[in-house]
C-alpha cells in the first residue's frame, strides 16, 4: 500500500466521509430489516409448504431479490465515488497541488480508481456475504456458486467505476454522476426488454437488449451473477426458467465477461487520455 500513496490517501478520504458513515448505518439498517423480514415471511411459507423443494425456492427468490437491492446499494456507491473522483478534485484546485509533485495524471488517476474498486467490491462482498449467511441461518439456503456471483458482481463494479471515471474527467460531479447513472438505467431497461422479448418470443426486443448490453454491460453482468446465487434446487425446480424477475436462467457467456473486462481497460485508457488533454 506504501507504493500507492493516492489509492491510500483515496480511501481514507472516502472512509472519512460521512456519507459513507450513513450509508454503513443504513447498510445495516437493512440487514436486521431483511433478517426479520425473512425469518417472518419463511416462515409463514414454511408452514403453508410441505415440500423440501418448494421451501429452497421460495428462500431462494427471497435471497436474490435481497441481494438485487444489495447489488443496487454498491452500483449507487461506485457511481458516486467514480463521479466525483477527477471532476471535483479539479473543481477545488486540489489536483494542481497533486500534480505539482512528480506524478502523472494517469497514475493518479488510475489510484483513486483502484481506491475505489476496493472499498466498492469490499462493500458488495460485506453486504452480500452477511445477507446470505442470514438466509442460511434461517432456511438452509446455499447459492450455487458464492465465489463466482461475487467476483462477476465485482467485474461489475469495475465496469460502473471504469464509466463514471471517464465521465468525471469530461463533466462536472454532478453531471458526470446524472450520465453515469443514466446508462445504468438505461441497461436495467434494456434487460427488462431483453427478459420479455425472450418469454413473448420477439427477436427486435431481445436484440435491443443485446445491443445495450454491449454499450454497458452492468445489468448483463448481474443476471450472469444471479443465475450463481440461486439453489441447485430452485435450478432444478425450474427446468431452465426462473420464478425470479430480473435473474438470469444460464451462465454468463465467455464472451460477455472478456468484453466487460475490455470494456474496463478502454474506459481507464479513454479516461487517461481525456484527463492528459483536458486543460486544469
Amino acid at each position: 500500500m506504501t507504493a500507492l500513496p493516492v489509492t491510500r490517501v483515496s480511501m481514507r478520504e472516502a472512509v472519512s466521509r460521512r456519507l459513507v458513515l450513513v450509508g454503513v448505518v443504513l447498510s445495516v439498517a437493512y440487514l436486521a430489516m431483511f433478517a426479520l423480514g425473512f425469518n417472518a415471511l419463511y416462515t409463514r411459507v414454511e408452514s403453508d409448504l410441505a415440500d423440501a423443494t418448494q421451501l429452497a425456492v421460495g428462500a431462494t427468490v427471497m435471497t436474490v431479490l435481497s441481494l438485487y437491492v444489495v447489488r443496487f446499494l454498491a452500483a449507487m456507491l461506485a457511481i458516486f465515488l467514480a463521479s466525483s473522483a477527477v471532476a471535483s478534485e479539479i473543481d477545488s484546485g486540489l489536483l494542481h497541488a497533486v500534480l505539482a509533485r512528480p506524478l502523472s495524471r494517469t497514475s493518479w488517476m488510475v489510484q483513486r480508481w483502484l481506491a475505489f474498486v476496493v472499498i466498492s467490491i469490499g462493500y458488495v462482498t460485506l453486504m452480500a456475504g452477511a445477507v446470505m449467511l442470514i438466509s442460511n441461518g434461517i432456511a438452509g439456503y446455499v447459492p450455487l456458486a458464492a465465489g463466482r456471483a461475487l467476483a462477476i458482481l465485482a467485474l461489475e463494479l469495475a465496469v460502473l467505476l471504469s464509466l463514471g471515471l471517464l465521465t468525471s474527467t469530461t463533466w462536472s460531479t454532478v453531471t458526470s454522476g446524472v450520465v453515469t447513472f443514466s446508462l445504468f438505467g438505461v441497461a436495467w431497461l434494456a434487460g427488462i426488454i431483453e427478459l420479455i422479448g425472450e418469454q413473448v418470443g420477439n427477436q427486435t426486443m431481445r436484440m435491443i437488449g443485446i445491443v445495450t448490453s454491449l454499450i454497458i454491460p452492468s445489468d448483463a453482468l448481474w443476471r450472469g451473477a444471479s443465475f450463481y446465487l440461486q439453489s441447485p434446487s430452485a435450478l432444478a425446480f425450474g427446468g431452465g426458467q426462473t420464478a425470479i424477475p430480473l435473474a438470469g436462467v444460464a451462465p454468463p457467456a465467455t464472451t460477455l465477461i472478456v468484453w466487460s473486462v475490455g470494456y474496463v481497460i478502454v474506459g481507464l485508457l479513454a479516461a487517461g487520455w481525456r484527463l492528459r488533454q483536458r486543460d486544469l
